[in-house]
């Protein structure tokens, strides 16, 4: 079996490539497929013939789009995280209580991903969505996350992904990044001053239970113009707090 690395099958990164196809796709052809991932259609149809007897991709009509199993090994790994139902609770809550958009997320080979989002009555429309990858260092729930790290771990991610300027006000040095996570430990919550959307100020604050420590964390975004530094302060971040801690708790005994 031909292989790019002893560690790697061919075969499979082909398989990965046409579910993330699928993924983005909704419901496409193989011809589509073939011309998007560059493999030929015979290649296309192999793969394709054999997700399908796995259950994982539905044909219809010659079209293809990926089975609802994927529900089940979505709903499957978010509660290995944590108990996804106290999240979501704690998320939403949050998010009507404030009026933003609340959203939990995990640290996960060097990037934070998604797991829950709700958006409350006031919320500007974000292009985040559940599983979706963001920068840890541009984000108030990487920083959150990463404050919690022992430096070696944060210069790894750094090292492994760099620091990409997501806007102008980006920390893209590692010695500001290390004095902002200072900042964060001292203070006990991060904030994503426009650094990864214009326009969008963020808190966030890290989840933690003793066994496991950082599991998580939560950020409130909205408008510069109502994510005040004084509200962030005096308000959001007691909201923020208690919502962290009734996961914390939650978590710890379920």
């Amino acid at each position: 079996m031909a292989t790019n690395t002893p560690r790697t099958v061919e075969a499979v990164q082909k398989t990965c490539r046409i579910i993330n196809e699928l993924q983005r796709r909704g419901e496409t052809g193989i011809t589509e497929l073939s011309e998007d991932v560059e493999y030929s259609k015979s290649t296309i149809h192999g793969h394709l013939a054999t997700l399908v007897d796995e259950g994982l991709v539905i044909k219809n009509n010659q079209k293809y789009r990926l089975s609802l199993r994927f529900l089940d090994i979505a709903e499957s790994v978010k509660n290995r995280v944590t108990d996804y139902e106290i999240v979501h609770d704690q998320v939403r809550e949050l998010a009507e209580e404030t009026g933003e958009v609340v959203h939990f997320g995990a640290e996960e080979n060097g990037r934070v991903v998604y797991i829950a989002k709700w958006q409350g009555a006031q919320a500007v429309q974000t292009k985040s969505r559940i599983g979706k990858q963001m920068p840890m260092h541009s984000t108030s729930l990487g920083k959150a996350i990463l404050a919690e790290y022992g430096r070696d771990r944060v210069d790894e991610i750094v090292e492994q992904h760099g620091l990409e300027a997501r806007t102008q006000n980006t920390l893209t040095r590692p010695s500001a990044l290390h004095d902002n996570l200072q900042e964060i430990t001292q203070r006990g919550y991060s904030v994503d001053d426009e650094e990864n959307i214009l326009g969008i100020r963020c808190i966030g604050i890290p989840v933690s239970i003793s066994e496991a420590g950082v599991i998580g964390a939560l950020s409130i975004s909205g408008p510069s113009q109502r994510m005040t530094d004084d509200r962030i302060k005096n308000d959001l971040r007691e909201k923020i707090a208690q919502a962290a801690n009734v996961i914390e708790v939650n978590s710890r005994y379920s």
